[in-house]
């Protein structure tokens, strides 16, 4: 992999994964399209430490804020009145079905969609997941009553919220997408849903992070592929924070329509590009 496809990959891993569109349909898509390599699993890595380096940094006061009032709640009562320790509960419990499931269907999910296992099988369901997605998104606009902010969220929520992102492992569907489409459903204001989306997303990307770290530990990282390593963090890390607070501020005035637009025309596009290939 050159170093401008691993700054484009990296830009593409930064902006998909916070807005509602899919970053693992666009990494598996764009190769595809333009017959570059699939990232293998040292830029992955990079990826993954870009992303969570964009939203520690975004989010550091609401995590050390979250997690001190946790604590603190183990062993005050009053501490557990606080919507703090409510998300702090919330972020727990919907973190565990992503865990779940990728304990049990990561491998399988891999061999169907990466290192072109699935081919234009793999190309096909990104895009009807992208077109799927997309409607639901659509339909938790119109549905969603949005009166409700972060500070109300709990368990309920955060499991709902969280079972949904456990779908987001496969690629298409989206992380932040099937999460703030879910945080809709259950009420929540747009930048509420974003908000908590962020949040919750933080552990799936430790776990899916460390797991990688874990396993590029065994093999190494070869020293031609330590430059492009350092620019897919760097462009994921500098991408992500710009997306994380342009999607926050966007959405406290405007729906998510032109992200269900997008997600329609991108499916379609792939759709139409297996048929004429």
């Amino acid at each position: 992999m050159s170093l401008w496809q691993a700054i484009v990959l990296g830009v593409l891993q930064g902006a998909t994964e916070f807005l509602p569109i899919s970053s693992s349909a666009h990494l598996i898509a764009v190769p595809w399209l333009f017959g570059w390599p699939e990232p293998g699993l040292a830029f992955n890595v990079a990826l993954h430490l870009g992303t969570l380096a964009a939203v520690f940094v975004y989010f550091w006061r609401d995590i050390a804020r979250i997690a001190l009032v946790w604590l603190r709640g183990v062993f005050r009562a009053h501490d557990r009145r606080t919507p703090e320790w409510r998300l702090g509960w919330a972020i727990l419990v919907g973190s565990v079905p992503a865990g779940v499931v990728g304990v049990l269907a990561n491998d399988a999910i891999d061999r169907v969609f990466h290192a072109g296992g699935g081919g234009r099988f793999a190309i096909v369901l990104v895009a009807m997941l992208l077109i799927a997605l997309g409607v639901l998104l659509w339909v938790g606009e119109r549905v969603g009553t949005q009166r409700r902010g972060i500070e109300e969220i709990d368990l309920v929520d955060g499991l709902a919220i969280g079972v949904a992102q456990a779908f987001a492992l496969l690629p298409g569907v989206s992380r932040s997408g099937s999460t703030i489409t879910a945080g809709l459903f259950r009420g929540l204001d747009r930048a509420s849903a974003a908000r908590f989306s962020f949040l919750l997303g933080i552990p799936a990307i430790v776990g899916a992070g460390a797991l990688e770290v874990v396993e590029l530990g065994r093999h190494g990282l070869p020293p031609e592929e330590r430059a492009v390593f350092l620019v897919g963090v760097a462009s994921a890390a500098v991408t992500g924070f710009l997306a994380i607070a342009f999607l926050l501020r966007f959405l406290q005035r405007r729906s998510t329509l032109v992200f269900v637009v997008y997600r329609l025309a991108f499916g379609l596009l792939l759709l139409g590009m297996v048929l004429a290939r």
